[in-house]
């Protein structure tokens, strides 16, 4: 396990499953930008590394070729919803918060859900727990910003 300075990580989180989306907004840029889909599996030994057993790593990628800017047509993004809502997630991954919703509504409602849940959220530049006012500050900010 990697060391977690700020203590985010708790036994809770780690009795559940983490879920990893992994997204692309075309076919196209799946086919040329296979850079970008490596780096997103590659989130997948983030979770080892930060105390999840492989077998508990769950990837959602069936929203590969899918715009981000609606949830209405994807169905992966629904059920991580779905999953974090039964508070079967301890963590959800992605590259970017770009990456799990383009749409600021369903960005912010994925944000509540997992502040209820107690469900902690990763991406490429750090760890963060929803129901910390300063974490969930600056996801808003970065799932605004996308």
């Amino acid at each position: 396990m990697i060391h977690d300075p700020q203590g985010k990580i708790k036994s809770q989180h780690l009795r559940r499953n983490a879920y990893l989306y992994v997204r692309q907004s075309s076919l196209r840029q799946v086919m040329e930008n296979t850079e970008s889909t490596d780096r997103q599996y590659a989130l997948r030994q983030r979770a080892i590394q930060l105390g999840w057993a492989q077998e508990q790593i769950v990837v959602i990628d069936n929203d590969l070729g899918q715009s981000g800017a609606t949830a209405a047509d994807r169905l992966g993004f629904q059920n991580l919803v779905a999953e974090v809502g039964m508070a079967h997630a301890g963590i959800v991954m992605g590259l970017e918060v770009s990456r799990l919703a383009r749409n600021s509504a369903d960005w912010h409602r994925l944000l509540e859900m997992c502040a209820l849940a107690d469900t902690l959220i990763l991406d490429e530049d750090g760890l963060y727990d929803p129901a910390y006012f300063n974490d969930r500050l600056l996801l808003g900010l970065k799932g605004t910003m996308s």
